[in-house]
């Protein structure tokens, strides 16, 4: 299965350069660092949604530009037997070691100007919950098809099992994470405004 990253880096850095941006103006328009930046754009770390969303923002796209491959302007189905043949898209959890804890399963990636990215989230079990908390304009709607989940939401702590679903805004502080010691699988709604 294609993976991930490699995609998402290099659309990343055709776009900021198709916009004749340097990686230092995207740095100070998202408040990220110059060295993530570049990280991100050399496919060696995605850290989370949050960062993301700021560079696709400063980049004056949507969230799905860095994952689409063709633009369809009717309905699009995506089916069980494709997804899994699809890309995915890994995530680390913002940890210093920044190892991948999320592995994203697009379901509209051909869907044209489209407000909300649909995604399938398979987490890894926690084994630390060392992870930076992270806020973005939008909404996210989380619904646990299997495992359990821990999300940080401001000053708040909720654990979701199978079934539990939670809907959230997403401005305040948060971060999605496996219960310690356990993996989920989840669907995830995540509406961006542009």
């Amino acid at each position: 299965m294609p993976n991930s990253n490699t995609f998402v880096g290099s659309k990343i850095k055709g776009l900021r350069e198709t916009k004749n941006l340097s990686v230092e103006e995207v740095a100070e328009s998202t408040g990220l660092s110059v060295e993530q930046i570049d990280s991100i754009e050399n496919d060696q770390n995605l850290p989370s949604l949050g960062p993301l969303i700021k560079i696709a923002r400063a980049l004056g796209v949507r969230l799905g530009t860095f994952m689409d491959d063709n633009d369809a302007l009717g309905p699009v189905v995506c089916r069980a037997e494709d997804r899994e043949k699809d890309r995915s898209i890994s995530f680390s959890n913002g940890a210093v070691d920044a190892r991948k804890h999320m592995e994203y399963h697009p379901l509209a990636q051909q869907k044209a100007g489209r407000h909300m990215e649909p995604f399938i989230i398979d987490i890894n079990p926690a084994d630390s919950l060392d992870y930076k908390l992270s806020a973005h304009e939008g909404e996210e709607f989380i619904y646990v098809m299997e495992g359990e989940i821990e999300i940080e939401y401001g000053k708040e702590k909720y654990v979701l099992k199978q079934g539990d679903s939670i809907y959230y805004d997403s401005i305040v502080k948060h971060h999605l994470h496996g219960a310690l010691g356990k993996s989920a699988r989840i669907l995830a709604l995540v509406y961006i405004p542009f």
